[in-house]
């Protein structure tokens, strides 16, 4: 793995790609976070990428570009999943850094800052929020997705000879150099093995930092199930031979 990159120079803008489908319990929360917290003086550029939903959530975002011309939104005339979001939004990318932040309450935007920060200090190319790294995030998860996640790190760190805590989460911040000029095949969850893949096989720096968690159950709201883990260990095994 090749050392990081020089601290960036005269940062101007963060790139907050926000994939929805289906928040419209929480939607207006999370961007009042997002509104409320300072990327280390970065000004923001906010990315909502609709993505087919269908209950009441476009009503929402709708009227946010009336209020809010500052928001970038985008709208999927059906669902196709949170890659296919995150693809679109990525062509709509202006800053020097990239973050992801999903629509729900499970991750806090105040925890973004450090990796940022990391990033802007040259210490590493990309910086994933790690809910395991410190051993007291797993009373957020859920059983089956707590043993899942491990699993599923285990195999990327055997594949790709690295040492991950947590793979499969959110919350992940590039050098917008780093991730814009991927090509994302991956539809649905797989986004995150997929790009994960693709990180570690350019050789770029991947730096862990510890985020919280509040994990939430498929009765409320939660989106991805077992079905997306058997997707995610294709992935690993399919990208680590393939682009």
């Amino acid at each position: 793995m090749s050392a990081p990159s020089a601290p960036l120079t005269h940062p101007k803008r963060i790139s907050i790609l926000i994939p929805v489908y289906n928040e419209v319990q929480f939607l207006r929360q999370l961007l009042a976070k997002v509104d409320g917290t300072n990327f280390c003086g970065l000004e923001k550029e906010i990315i909502l990428v609709d993505d087919g939903s269908t209950d009441g959530t476009r009503d929402i975002l709708s009227a946010l570009q009336k209020e809010r011309p500052d928001y970038n939104v985008i709208f999927h005339e059906k669902n196709q999943g949170k890659g296919a979001a995150l693809r679109t939004a990525l062509t709509h990318v202006g800053g020097e850094i990239v973050i992801i932040q999903d629509a729900d309450l499970e991750y806090d935007p105040k925890d973004y800052p450090p990796l940022v920060q990391a990033l802007l200090d040259g210490q590493a190319d990309v910086v994933y929020g790690s809910r395991l790294s410190s051993g007291e995030s797993d009373a957020g998860f859920g059983t089956l997705h707590y043993f899942g996640n491990k699993f599923l790190t285990l195999i990327t760190n055997l594949l790709y000879q690295t040492t991950l805590t947590d793979m499969e989460t959110c919350y992940k911040a590039f050098r917008a150099e780093v991730i814009t000029p991927v090509r994302i095949r991956s539809d649905r969850f797989d986004f995150e093995p997929e790009i994960t893949a693709k990180v570690l096989k350019r050789g770029y720096h991947l730096k862990e930092m510890p985020i919280s968690y509040l994990g939430r159950a498929a009765n409320e709201g939660k989106k991805i199930t077992w079905k997306d883990g058997i997707w995610a260990i294709w992935a690993l095994v399919k990208f680590r031979f393939i682009d």
